[in-house]
């Protein structure tokens, strides 16, 4: 799951970021209104943390912007505005939760998984691939009748190949929507992630049921009918 969050209070921004990245999330940083409109229309997010008073372009505004070209995007709001007048025009702008600050770690990570919950089982109920089942608001994982024990990283591999059967994703992309955009993109950590994945599904490299390797251009997930080939 990619998230952004639009803070520009560096410590708090960066403090938020470790610790949902410890929960398995791809978290993006932008520390002022037009760089979080900018980002969240450029890039393909889960879901958007947005700050209220921000530099330049406020939160409403990236709110009341974000909604109209990206209907299904998900928003939290976090702010320090208490009043009634500002969460209801916030959420008439198209917030879906409200979070006023000072709060506690734990109930902003729970505000998350809640809002992720709802939105992935209209979004993605099961996803099937062959004998390949994933849930992404359970992040759970079978291989035919055996559920599949994946690191975070290999069920984040897992989760997006299963959203683009038969496609080709590059390295970049996968890093874009596993890792984050802060990572080495010569580290070797999709190769060595992906063996390891294969390894866990009992695939091979040079004869694959799965994961195919193309070479030059990436990673490809084999529908059915092409397993073996």
């Amino acid at each position: 799951m990619r998230i952004l969050l639009v803070e520009d209070e560096l410590d708090l921004a960066n403090a938020l970021a470790r610790g949902l990245s410890q929960q398995g999330y791809v978290v993006d940083i932008a520390v002022d209104g037009e760089q979080g409109w900018a980002m969240g229309e450029i890039n393909d997010y889960d879901l958007v943390i947005l700050d209220l008073n921000l530099p330049g372009m406020d939160g409403l505004e990236v709110c009341r912007r974000l909604r109209a070209s990206k209907p299904k995007l998900l928003i939290l709001m976090l702010t320090a505005r208490s009043r009634l007048e500002d969460k209801v025009t916030g959420l008439d702008l198209g917030a879906d939760d409200y979070l006023v600050k000072p709060f506690h770690f734990e109930e902003l990570a729970a505000r998350i998984r809640a809002l992720l919950r709802r939105d992935l089982r209209v979004r993605e109920p099961i996803l099937c691939v062959g004998d390949l089942k994933l849930d992404p608001a359970s992040r759970t994982a079978w291989q035919g009748t055996r559920r599949l024990k994946l690191t975070r990283k290999e069920f984040g591999i897992l989760h997006y190949l299963m959203r683009h059967p038969g496609e080709v994703i590059s390295q970049e992309e996968l890093i874009e929507h596993v890792w984050g955009e802060d990572v080495d993109l010569f580290t070797g950590s999709v190769r060595v992630h992906i063996h390891s994945l294969r390894r866990k599904l009992d695939d091979r490299a040079e004869h694959p049921r799965y994961i195919e390797t193309v070479a030059g251009q990436g990673y490809r997930l084999l529908p059915p009918e092409e397993e073996g080939g």
